[in-house]
């Protein structure tokens, strides 16, 4: 169960060699989270991952869980549940995909949408009906602040992170009263492996920093929380510009 503060004992991580979700389970672990469970395409990253949290001092699982594979989510979450209460579910799977390569290719936008919003969808309700069941839990998904305006650049990757944005916001109304939290975190730009190459658009942000700010968040049992905290006025500002203008900016 979850103290006062709104920190959990036991954590599962949906995409469990998520560098973001990692920095997540290691600051609250060093808090008081016990179990956790790294569900993710079996692999030696996602071995590795469980070994640096168990010297931290906790009990650590891993569980096979494929995002495109949505026939096998309620097995699999199933039989984490069944071990006991689970605190908290991080929701953290996604892919950024190709803009330039997936554009010629439009089996490969389908994998980015069916990863980052299909995929989320079935193990979301999956796990809300899970908490719900227990009487307790949040629900934490990982969006982008390119969920709030579709960009040149991006808009495959971008036009899936709003799907998952607006599912996880309705969600969160749809528990409201139940004792579940849903809370969206949208990130800007992440130092990571997963973006090493890329040009960086500011402000950039590191997963221990996003780690922090959903820390905050599940201590103020926030609904949406954004790192760097900045990006919500930038974002209020460029959602409102007029499409002509948008369109010509740098991004």
């Amino acid at each position: 169960m979850k103290d006062a503060s709104g920190l959990p004992q036991s954590l599962l991580v949906l995409g469990g060699t998520s560098e973001i979700a990692l920095a997540t389970a290691r600051r609250l672990i060093a808090r008081r989270t016990r179990t956790v469970w790294l569900a993710g395409r079996p692999s030696p990253a996602l071995e590795s991952a469980a070994a640096k949290l168990r010297l931290l001092g906790a009990d650590v699982h891993t569980v096979p869980f494929d995002a495109l594979d949505p026939e096998s989510h309620e097995t699999v979450l199933g039989k984490v549940f069944a071990e006991g209460d689970v605190d908290l579910v991080l929701l953290a799977f996604g892919v950024l995909g190709d803009q330039a390569n997936d554009e010629r290719e439009p089996a490969a936008a389908v994998r980015v949408a069916q990863t980052n919003y299909t995929g989320a969808v079935s193990a979301g309700l999956i796990a809300a009906q899970a908490l719900q069941a227990q009487g307790h839990g949040s629900l934490v998904v990982f969006s982008s602040v390119a969920a709030e305006r579709a960009r040149r650049s991006n808009f495959i990757y971008g036009s899936s992170k709003a799907g998952l944005d607006a599912f996880a916001q309705g969600l969160g109304d749809a528990l409201h009263g139940t004792g579940v939290h849903v809370m969206v975190v949208r990130p800007g730009f992440v130092r990571t492996a997963k973006t090493a190459g890329r040009e960086e658009t500011p402000p950039t942000t590191t997963p221990e920093e996003v780690a922090t700010a959903v820390e905050l968040g599940l201590r103020r049992r926030s609904e949406t929380v954004w790192a760097p905290g900045v990006l919500r006025a930038v974002m209020s500002a460029l959602r409102h510009l007029p499409r002509g203008l948008f369109r010509r900016l740098p991004l």
